[in-house]
């Protein structure tokens, strides 16, 4: 049975706070858990109103601390933003804290727009040039030590903490093949390249010591309610989220609404529907139309399940009833 798992953005809901939000991410972690979801990551944005895990590495360790069995982890960590060495002591510290459950997934966007990432890092270009090269520096200070190394990450030394590359494009793809790690595709905002991401990973994947095949885990969103008319209800607020980060103004989670006439134009609403053409809204029977449809063109090993949902327990039982549907997929 394919795995599912949880892309939580900590969504802060208009006139709440961080702290609601983060509270959420740990109910929803718990109940997730107790679903048989696979793993639970937190995505790291920053300057966005509506999204409360920028500290990634924090929000994971509230999550982890607060569970027991669920691999918890990133979804991921913009690496041009940080030093390798200080997010491997990060993780070598979550490793070190939760033995055997932390998943560090790292892309080489900013994760938010081109001032606040010049805030973040003043050499921001060269940062995303060096990726590769940080992504095997990453990988190195997780390895035993060597003799005459001179730097260390104390904890992370020896942890072997998963490393996965994200990827919205075709570079990710070739890297995670070059370097034989597992790969997660961004289709559940950026889907015209998936297939071909996909074959290129499969295709060019050699074995480095990390895998023995190619492993694929692959966003897609779920907005599930009892009724096909409520489903898309729900997905509203989300809609409504992506016309305001496309204009410029990114905001928090706003109540779903009946119609989305008159807060969209045309164009806006082409464009939010293209983008997210890998978001399911809809009923049992929809959803597992929509599922099967979509692991059996993929071939997806893991699908990795994010839902902007205003209501916290719609959202809780949106997951639930996608927990429901995987039992009864035919594969």
């Amino acid at each position: 049975m394919i795995p599912f798992s949880v892309l939580d953005l900590s969504p802060v809901i208009e006139g709440g706070t961080a702290a609601d939000a983060l509270h959420n991410s740990l109910d929803l972690a718990r109940h997730t858990e107790r679903l048989g979801y696979h793993r639970y990551w937190l995505a790291e944005h920053h300057n966005m109103p509506g999204i409360a895990s920028a500290a990634t590495s924090v929000a994971i360790a509230h999550v982890a601390g607060g569970t027991s069995t669920i691999r918890v982890g990133a979804g991921g960590i913009m690496l041009p933003n940080h030093s390798p060495l200080v997010i491997a002591e990060q993780f070598g510290t979550l490793e070190s804290l939760y033995p055997g459950r932390i998943d560090l997934a790292v892309g080489r966007a900013p994760g938010t727009d081109p001032r606040t990432a010049y805030a973040m890092r003043r050499d921001l270009h060269e940062a995303a040039e060096r990726f590769p090269n940080d992504v095997v520096e990453l990988l190195n200070y997780f390895q035993p030590e060597t003799p005459g190394q001179a730097v260390r990450a104390f904890p992370g030394t020896g942890l072997n903490v998963p490393v996965w590359i994200l990827g919205s494009s075709l570079f990710g793809a070739q890297l995670a093949a070059a370097l034989g790690l597992p790969y997660a595709f961004a289709s559940h905002f950026a889907p015209d390249h998936l297939m071909a991401a996909i074959d290129i990973y499969r295709s060019k994947f050699r074995q480095t010591g990390y895998l023995e095949k190619p492993y694929v885990m692959l966003g897609i969103g779920i907005y599930a309610a009892e009724t096909d008319e409520e489903a898309r209800r729900l997905f509203t607020s989300q809609q409504q989220q992506f016309v305001n980060l496309r204009r410029g103004q990114p905001t928090q989670l706003r109540p779903p609404v009946d119609s989305m006439d008159g807060l969209w134009s045309e164009a806006e609403k082409a464009g939010v529907e293209h983008t997210m053409q890998y978001a399911i809204a809809g009923a049992r029977e929809r959803l597992r139309e929509e599922l099967q449809q979509f692991i059996a063109t993929t071939a997806a090993d893991e699908l990795i399940i994010t839902s902007q949902i205003y209501d916290h327990e719609a959202r809780k039982r949106s997951y639930e009833i996608a927990a429901e549907v995987r039992e009864t997929l035919q594969l």
